[in-house]
């Protein structure tokens, strides 16, 4: 039998014809590449069904917050004004009582609407020597000026308040340069006064006094008990 060469021979490669590695080569980065695609694709899928982390950001009540981080801008705290309704100024000064007569001082302190305290001293008179607070200062209304007298207390003759009422009591003794003690309450008619009337005092001295109903100052006996 003859041999006979044909477009098929067995070990040769027609021309235009590709080779059985070129075919495995090509083949095997087609796979490779599709691989990767799809690597590709099911990472991005994979991606979108991956829940996003909470982030969580102090908010003004301290709670955590789902929005995005930011940073929060700093304020400055200014500090509250001071009260100044003590301060303010209520055109009320210490008059000029320095010399003068101490009950007349008293009377313009009075006319004010200032308290006054009377301090006696040693020497001679009764003229006011120095105040406190001083002559000229600002004060509030209702503000106790103490008065230095330059000579002792005088005296003074406790009055008969007896059946008055507590309070118009009260306001007699301190013309008179005395104080009263109250020894059963601040309502109701004196019922009794120690010293009595007329006795001697001087002033600055203290008047004690009972107003309303007297409690028995012995209890009472029943037969048979």
């Amino acid at each position: 039998m003859t041999d006979q060469n044909t477009s098929g021979t067995r070990g040769e490669r027609g021309e235009g014809s590709p080779g059985r590695l070129t075919v495995v080569l090509g083949g095997g980065m087609i796979a490779v590449l599709l691989a990767a695609i799809g690597a590709t694709g099911g990472w991005l899928l994979a991606a979108e069904d991956v829940p996003e982390k909470p982030v969580a950001v102090p908010s003004a009540i301290g709670a955590p917050s789902d929005g995005p981080t930011e940073r929060p801008t700093p304020t400055r705290t200014t500090p509250s004004a001071p009260r100044t309704s003590a301060s303010t100024p209520s055109g009320l000064t210490v008059p000029p009582v320095i010399g003068t007569d101490f009950t007349d001082a008293r009377d313009e302190l009075r006319d004010r609407r200032l308290g006054w305290r009377l301090v006696f001293g040693d020497g001679v008179g009764r003229t006011v020597e120095r105040t406190d607070p001083e002559v000229g200062r600002e004060v509030r209304r209702g503000t106790t000026v103490t008065l230095y007298v330059a000579g002792p207390p005088p005296e003074s003759d406790v009055p008969d308040v007896v059946g008055d009422d507590c309070d118009e009591a009260a306001d007699e003794l301190v013309e008179e340069g005395l104080y009263p003690q109250y020894r059963s309450g601040k309502q109701g008619t004196v019922t009794r006064q120690e010293p009595s009337e007329g006795s001697p005092a001087r002033w600055n001295d203290e008047v004690r006094i009972w107003c309303g109903s007297e409690e028995p100052s012995q209890p009472t006996l029943f037969p048979g008990l």
